[in-house]
């Protein structure tokens, strides 16, 4: 079971820490609020992290010579409150030596449909579109 703490620092400001003690500071929407993450951006970046750690391990069981990973993702919001997203699209750039499209796109499906834990949590709610772009490596 997944399990997270959120401590009030000050203001608007908070320390987000997950079960293995890793943190994050996050802080409310205004600039003035402070110098941490939106915890509605953070939902972005837990997609993110999610799918890249996904998509890294099934491209190496694939023996494919990724480089590099780079992950893009953008929300629409809610104009209202909650806010909530209806469409988060995940842009994939990928740089590596003779790196297969179909194995990428194939990595890409798996961590969406059957690996991805925020992806199944978010997918109930949004609409989440993928794409992505294939870079020779040097």
């Amino acid at each position: 079971m997944g399990q997270a703490e959120v401590i009030w620092l000050q203001n608007q400001q908070f320390v987000g820490i997950d079960s293995t003690r890793h943190s994050v500071v996050l802080s409310g929407t205004g600039p003035e609020d402070g110098v941490g993450m939106k915890p509605s951006e953070l939902l972005l970046v837990a997609l993110g992290g999610c799918t890249a750690y996904d998509v890294v391990n099934i491209l190496s069981k694939k023996r494919q010579k990724l480089t590099d990973l780079r992950i893009l993702v953008s929300g629409e919001q809610d104009s209202d409150p909650p806010w909530a997203f209806r469409k988060i699209h995940v842009h994939y750039r990928l740089v590596g030596h003779g790196l297969d499209p179909e194995a990428v796109r194939q990595a890409i499906d798996l961590s969406k449909h059957k690996y991805c834990s925020v992806s199944a949590t978010v997918s109930g709610s949004a609409e989440i579109t993928t794409d992505f772009e294939i870079v020779e490596a040097d």
